[in-house]
């Protein structure tokens, strides 16, 4: 008689326990009325309103990468690796057009611009660097500062050149020697000129999405490995940031990684299985790089691989800013099949987007409370929403930037917030199905057309520095 109490007092105190760690939340929308905000006392004076880019995304000639590379493959089967077969190929054509883009940014009133350096057509092969390359971003950020916008540089999002893929990449951990040497010479030219500096964009995408899911280059299935990887990369982050701070400029320059949150939370909160796989995916995507950012200790007990450890002392007070991509949320639901353990569940009430998740503003704001446990300023470095029919992308930013006040409210130190993206672009594995962009853009004539749905970023934009 005593045994089955205790078993069901157990399993209750368990669920409770794993509820505590981050509970879901959930709003009555139909009581806030984010037109009411006031933005102009939520977000002040000096906060970055931004959007952002990556330059294989937007750039156009990237066939030196891995990622171009990855595009050309087949999969299993023979199956494309890209959505459709496609290819980013000419993309939106920055490279020659960004004058064009820098006068929509300012059409929006945004005053920063989050992009990356490309590193395959700055050091194209080892130890040569183009000079083309380098006086190209010197005249992007020159044209920048000229409209009154901020450069924030990206120097690794997700590419990087086939030389170094040939070397083993970021599987090896003597290999992060050579992106240090790349980071410091783009610091050494564009230092003087940029204040704010990502090292890494989502190491647990890279490490998780190409080396356990298989999704990305170079499509491993290995969890070891991939968390081996997760290693790499934020070691490589925090000896980044130990290189540029060393150098001159260093001291007043703001470096800081970019961190996707991404929650998982259980289907069935009152189901052990569900509860349990939850907290298992949000160790691996979310807390095991943060704890290591406070501690500058690697570590996780993962079911088939035991007790992981690794000390990266370098990584330990290695952020002057926190960077955070967010878009939503998953439920994960467990299920009796060897093959298929578990599946992603939605609810009725969801509001879906054109990805495979809903809009879910609550998972902003609870990211924000778990980054800004980090005690350093935070910039929400992507945010967006795909949206071809573009019916809810004003309500996503509305809803979104809601979330963002409400954070900032409760004392997280937000600076600045960049939506995802200025324009459609090559979306990785999805190809151009995903429309994200502030701006429609046709890859095939590739002009940029202002969506109504955003023009509520403009109207925000303005209202937050007294303009309405």
């Amino acid at each position: 008689m005593l045994a089955p109490i205790l078993a069901t007092a157990a399993y209750a105190a368990a669920i409770r326990a794993l509820a505590r760690r981050d509970p879901e939340l959930t709003w009555d929308w139909t009581t806030i009325n984010v037109d009411r905000l006031a933005f102009a006392q939520a977000f002040g004076p000096g906060f970055l309103w931004g959007v952002a880019t990556s330059a294989h995304q937007v750039e156009g000639g990237c066939d030196n990468n891995q990622w171009s590379r990855w595009e050309a493959a087949r999969g299993p089967g023979g199956r494309p690796r890209i959505h459709g077969g496609e290819r980013s190929g000419l993309a939106c054509d920055q490279w020659d057009r960004y004058p064009e883009d820098i006068a929509l940014m300012q059409a929006l009133g945004v005053n920063a611009y989050r992009f990356s350096v490309e590193w395959s057509k700055i050091e194209p092969r080892p130890g040569e660097f183009d000079g083309e390359a380098i006086a190209h971003y010197h005249r992007l950020i020159d044209a920048l500062h000229d409209a009154g916008i901020e450069p924030v540089i990206t120097l690794h999002h997700f590419t990087h050149p086939i030389w170094f893929d040939e070397l083993g990449a970021f599987e090896e951990a003597a290999n992060i020697d050579r992106l240090v040497r790349f980071s410091e010479r783009v610091f050494a030219e564009y230092g003087q000129k940029v204040r704010i500096w990502c090292t890494i964009n989502e190491p647990a995408v890279v490490a998780m999405v190409g080396h356990f899911l298989g999704l990305f280059p170079p499509g491993g299935r290995d969890p070891r490995r991939a968390i081996t990887v997760l290693g790499n990369l934020l070691q490589a982050h925090g000896r980044i940031y130990r290189a540029l701070k060393a150098m001159p400029g260093g001291d007043a320059a703001s470096i800081g990684l970019v961190k996707n949150i991404f929650h998982i939370d259980p289907y069935r909160r009152w189901h052990l299985g569900d509860a349990g796989a939850a907290a298992l995916f949000d160790e691996v995507f979310n807390r095991m790089a943060l704890r290591a950012l406070r501690t500058g200790r690697f570590e996780a007990k993962i079911p088939g691989l035991g007790h992981l450890a690794r000390a990266l002392p370098e990584v330990q007070e290695s952020l002057d800013f926190i960077g955070l991509n967010y878009y939503s949320h998953l439920r994960v639901k467990t299920q009796a099949s060897r093959r298929e353990p578990f599946t992603w569940a939605y609810r009725p009430t969801d509001v879906a987007t054109d990805m495979p998740y809903a809009l879910y503003p609550e998972g902003l704001y609870r990211a924000l409370r778990q980054v800004g446990g980090l005690g350093v300023p935070v910039y929400v470095t992507e945010n967006g929403i795909a949206d071809a029919r573009d019916d809810r992308r004003d309500t996503f930013i509305r809803r979104y930037l809601y979330a963002v006040a409400r954070a900032m409210g409760d004392g997280v130190d937000v600076r600045g917030y960049f939506y995802w993206s200025l324009l459609d672009n090559f979306e990785w594995a999805e190809g151009w199905s995903m429309k994200f962009g502030l701006y429609a853009m046709d890859p095939e004539d590739r002009v940029r057309r202002l969506r109504p749905g955003a023009e509520v970023y403009r109207e925000i934009i303005a209202r937050s520095r007294g303009g309405g």
